[in-house]
């Protein structure tokens, strides 16, 4: 028996109802897109000049959570800068800058660029009309990296432009902004914009309506990530198109365990049932690895160096294997990037993050 993969529709409309609530409360995010779009009765006036906005990277799919699980990951990530600007139309978003080596990759034109695509969905979302804004990109993340460069980009954008309005939008809406922008470069999906703008784990439940829920990793507990990104490109697309049309019900039903198996680590703290299940992966990761030399090997070098386990952050390039020591992470590093440069004849770069629990936010 096969099963068929459909990927996620996109909803019809943007305004959302939310149920977002503390982690005391319903983890739960849902938006309700049986209701029509409306503006709010009286625009929102700028309560600021100018804010910069952090959002951190991710790691999106976690081994068998393709499209509706990932993380957000301390110390790296993109940095979006926004200001009322007399100068541009209102109601209009022009980018005067982007910084960083992807630089040169990137386009200024808002409606082509990750960080101006969700900055304009922001803006509709708050009816702003009579206001020009302008926008500049600081890019922390490669692309192509699997690391959520498009997500962190479009995620401190929206939160940027949403805070110069005094933060009347939620965390929900501001993923679907993100969303919108994720649809033009990568596909519709989540897993990587929404741990950016929410922090921690996510695991998104539904699409239509978009429902989200945020995982508590356990605070007394110590997780690490170990990242190694070899000099390589991996384009989300292609690396999508390389994915099976259909799967045999065995690997449905193996996987499906895994995921359950994953969320329950993440939620009890159990690091090494974590990566466990997150090496565990029959569906994606045997189609994508041998498209990365010397992934394989890499996920081998990091297991048999004591990693609980390794799979491939996102689309990849980059591999991600999870620890509890931060000592233990630089060696088990040492062993992942020696291994790209052995087998794949790839020079790797490495670090050893924390999880980030907060997601994007204002920085100054």
């Amino acid at each position: 028996m096969a099963i068929c993969y459909q990927p996620p529709v996109k909803p019809i409309c943007v305004r959302p109802s939310t149920t977002f609530s503390s982690a005391s409360k319903s983890p739960s995010l849902r938006c309700n897109f049986s209701l029509p779009f409306t503006t709010q009765i009286r625009e929102p006036e700028p309560i600021l000049v100018s804010v910069k906005a952090f959002a951190p990277a991710t790691v999106a799919n976690l081994g068998p959570g393709f499209d509706f699980l990932g993380c957000a990951v301390d110390g790296l990530g993109d940095f979006v800068s926004i200001s009322v600007d007399p100068n541009v139309h209102p109601g209009q978003i022009s980018i005067s800058h982007v910084f960083g080596d992807a630089s040169s990759k990137l386009s200024k034109n808002p409606n082509w660029n990750c960080a101006g695509i969700a900055a304009i969905e922001v803006m509709k979302m708050l009816g702003i009309r009579s206001v020009g804004l302008s926008l500049s990109l600081e890019k922390g993340l490669p692309l192509g990296s699997g690391l959520g460069s498009s997500a962190a980009s479009a995620a401190a954008s929206a939160v940027a432009v949403n805070e110069i309005f005094g933060g009347r939008l939620g965390p929900e809406e501001l993923v679907l902004a993100g969303l919108k922008s994720e649809e033009k470069v990568s596909g519709y999906h989540a897993d990587n914009v929404a741990p950016a703008i929410m922090g921690g784990f996510v695991l998104v439940r539904n699409y239509e309506p978009l429902e989200l829920m945020r995982l508590n990793f356990p605070a007394e507990k110590d997780l690490f990530f170990v990242l190694v990104s070899p000099d390589f490109e991996a384009p989300t697309k292609k690396m999508r198109a390389a994915l099976p049309g259909e799967i045999g019900m065995a690997h449905h039903v193996w996987n499906c365990s895994q995921a359950g198996a994953l969320v329950a680590s993440v939620l009890q703290g159990d690091l090494v049932g974590l990566g466990k299940a997150l090496s565990a992966d029959k569906i994606v990761e045997p189609r994508r690895a041998p498209l990365i030399p010397g992934m394989e090997a890499v996920k081998k070098a990091a297991i048999e160096a004591g990693a609980f386990g390794c799979t491939i952050s996102g689309a990849g390039p980059t591999a991600v294997a999870v620890i509890d020591s931060e000592e233990m992470g630089k060696r088990i590093a040492e062993s992942m990037v020696e291994a790209f440069w052995r087998v794949g004849n790839l020079k790797a770069v490495k670090a050893v993050k924390k999880l980030d629990r907060v997601g994007a936010r204002l920085v100054s």
